[in-house]
């Protein structure tokens, strides 16, 4: 099947090959805002991190200046410009700007797949004065904005450099041309990992002098009841395994794998349904996981779901009534390794300092 699709794999390298040339000789033209705009994202198709790294970077800015999150808004229902308000939900501007418009409530979201028009959008809105910087989220093919900084993400596991072009591979576009990236994170870094496994990686994605490079971890907090107001259910993951609980796991994410093994250090009692990525739960998928639930027959038992899960389930009017109040999201967050985390601070706080209007003064 490889040799089938290594004819199609080389029309796609022309195709995108001939796109960024465009770009390159400015026969097509990025755009440059006069405010500090960073654009976050990867050349692989999904699964390396991008929501709790722009959390991060949300968290980051947010304290200090008025920020806003631009997004495509990936399977929402809506079209063109959406500014995310207290009456949106996921099938309006999508799962994950859904997810950080519920976590960040000082942040402004918005989606628009044209993301100068969002910029622009953005500009003219109410926050517009105010807003110190915007964070472009999923947008390292998105040239027709040029961003002050680029963040590009490759998973520990599926190094870009080691991938190939769809429909072989999972990459979009030659792994070469993360050359436009200023800063480059190795994400989902395992604990197992040695310091020549880390040299070896540098050695392998062999940057230039202007880019920086980070790796970083997953770390989780603590269980998050989907639906507090059904019922608060005072469960940790210390109870689960002095309790010896059942979890059932339900995800619509690229791959459950970290999930599972970072599960199993509380329970052995771990049973799994899995969808495929951003996927919206059906009646008839609630109806099937309610029915997988209810045949556990340990009556200790839960379902854990991702918070991007918890995005799509949360307002769905089909959730049964009798598994709402044992469903419970896990957080999750990245953190730095070899202390990196001042490093990548300061770079990006320096950048938005430096770059910064009287549109958005820093509050400290």
């Amino acid at each position: 099947m490889k040799l089938l699709m290594y004819p199609l794999m080389l029309l796609y390298q022309i195709g995108v090959g001939f796109r960024n040339w465009m770009f390159d000789l400015g026969l097509l033209t990025s755009k440059k805002y006069d405010l500090p705009v960073i654009s976050i994202g990867n050349i692989t198709i999904g699964g390396t991190g991008k929501t709790p790294h722009t959390e991060y970077l949300l968290s980051l800015l947010s304290p200090v200046m008025k920020v806003a999150m631009l997004s495509r808004g990936y399977k929402r229902i809506t079209h063109g410009f959406v500014l995310a308000d207290k009456n949106s939900d996921y099938e309006s501007i999508g799962d994950e700007p859904f997810q950080i418009l519920r976590k960040f409530k000082d942040v402004v979201v918005a989606v628009d797949g044209n993301r100068c028009r969002g910029i622009e959008n953005l500009l003219q809105s109410e926050y517009g004065k105010e807003l110190g910087a915007i964070v472009l989220d999923d947008a390292f093919q998105h040239r027709y904005v040029e961003p002050g900084i680029s963040i590009l993400l490759t998973d520990y596991n599926r190094l870009m450099t080691n991938d190939k072009l769809l429909p072989i591979g999972n990459l979009r576009e030659p792994s070469d041309n993360k050359k436009r990236a200023n800063i480059v994170i190795v994400t989902k870094c395992p604990e197992t990992a040695q310091p020549i496994d880390y040299r070896l990686v540098t050695k392998d994605l062999a940057l230039f002098p202007y880019q920086n490079l980070y790796f970083t971890k997953y770390e989780y907090g603590e269980l998050v009841p989907v639906f507090p107001a059904i019922k608060e259910l005072p469960i940790t993951k210390e109870r689960v395994k002095k309790e010896k609980m059942d979890v059932l796991l339900v995800t619509g994410i690229v791959s459950q794998h970290y999930l599972i093994e970072y599960l199993l250090k509380y329970t052995n009692k771990l049973q799994t349904i899995e969808y495929p990525d951003h996927h919206n739960f059906s009646e008839s998928d609630l109806h099937s996981i309610a029915d997988k639930f209810s045949a556990i027959e340990n009556k200790k038992k839960i379902i854990i779901t991702t918070e991007k899960d918890a995005a799509r389930l949360i307002g769905n009017p089909n959730v049964p009534e009798e598994i709402k109040n044992a469903i419970f999201s896990l957080p999750i967050k990245v953190a730095f390794l070899f202390e990196q985390e001042k490093d990548f601070n300061e770079q990006i706080l320096g950048y938005v300092s430096k770059n910064k209007t009287n549109r958005g003064l820093f509050k400290k």
